[in-house]
């Protein structure tokens, strides 16, 4: 004859109390100390009546997360490959490439907007835009897109334009990598090395030909490794303004952009941009 349920043996009971999580804290739970859930599902706050604003905010501030840690990471192999540390920088930028594919894959919730349905909240963004996203021109200045412009934004919150200031005046990513290349014997041109790290980067000739004798190697060598893992970063950073691109034509067609931006003509340019250029022309002298 079966037990009741409420009637087991007190050795099954006593098991399952062995295998119970513990539940009674004083204050807060430690998951929630560590992870600030309470402060993160406590930080939207809709402006509009349209149940799909509320998509669109979680959404873009997932992405900002994603942004921040992409910084981290790529902030992390740039000060590897100042110590020389090609390991180091190697695990940094192999994280990015799996953070850049979740900062893509959050594009899904936005991707299929039609005007309509973007329409009923675009009001409540103002002059807000995405442009004006200060830790997504962290990640653009780590690439080398850098413009002392876009620090003008910022201008009233000290602590941001701090950091955008900071970041503005220190080596890109990119410019570590070409830094590293010269210490490793590779006949990196002077000028490439002692830029101006505060203007935008420029193709160059001569790094475009370092890259090409770098792709003659052994395709198991550090150089052509490294150079594999920057442009895994770079293609998925192409995917990301691609997917920005398409979201915003769906969503609004090529009218003025929010923040008075250029919208889909300002995406478009930015689209047709590579992030570090020899290393994909190198490839036509291989």
């Amino acid at each position: 004859m079966s037990q009741h349920p409420h009637e087991r043996m007190p050795a099954e009971a006593a098991e399952d109390s062995e295998q119970a999580p513990g539940l009674d804290f004083e204050g807060t739970t430690p998951y929630e100390d560590y992870v600030q859930a309470d402060v993160l599902t406590h930080l939207q706050h809709p402006l509009s009546k349209d149940p799909g604003e509320m998509v669109f905010l979680v959404t873009t501030q997932v992405m900002e997360l994603w942004f921040t840690v992409i910084v981290h990471e790529w902030e992390t192999a740039a000060k590897a490959l100042r110590r020389d540390d090609l390991p180091g920088a190697f695990a940094a930028l192999k994280r990015s490439a799996y953070e850049l594919q979740s900062l893509n894959a959050s594009w899904e919730p936005l991707a299929h907007l039609t005007p309509v349905q973007f329409n009923a909240y675009r009001s409540a963004l103002g002059e807000g835009s995405g442009f004006q996203s200060a830790m997504y021109r962290r990640m653009e200045f780590l690439l080398g897109e850098k413009s002392a412009s876009m620090l003008v934004p910022h201008r009233g919150a000290p602590r941001v334009h701090g950091e955008l200031e900071k970041a503005l005046h220190e080596p890109s990513l990119y410019d570590e990598v070409l830094r590293y290349l010269s210490r490793r014997g590779e006949d990196v041109p002077a000028a490439a090395l002692e830029r101006d790290v505060t203007r935008r980067y420029e193709p160059d000739p001569a790094v475009e030909a370092v890259w090409a004798r770098v792709y003659t190697h052994d395709p198991e060598a550090e150089l052509v490794r490294l150079g594999e893992a920057l442009t895994e970063v770079a293609e998925l950073v192409w995917r990301w303004r691609n997917d920005h691109l398409v979201a915003t034509r769906r969503a609004m067609g090529s009218k003025t952009g929010t923040g008075g931006s250029a919208g889909v003509a300002w995406l478009e340019k930015r689209a047709a941009k590579n992030v570090f250029p020899e290393l994909w022309t190198a490839r036509s002298h291989v």
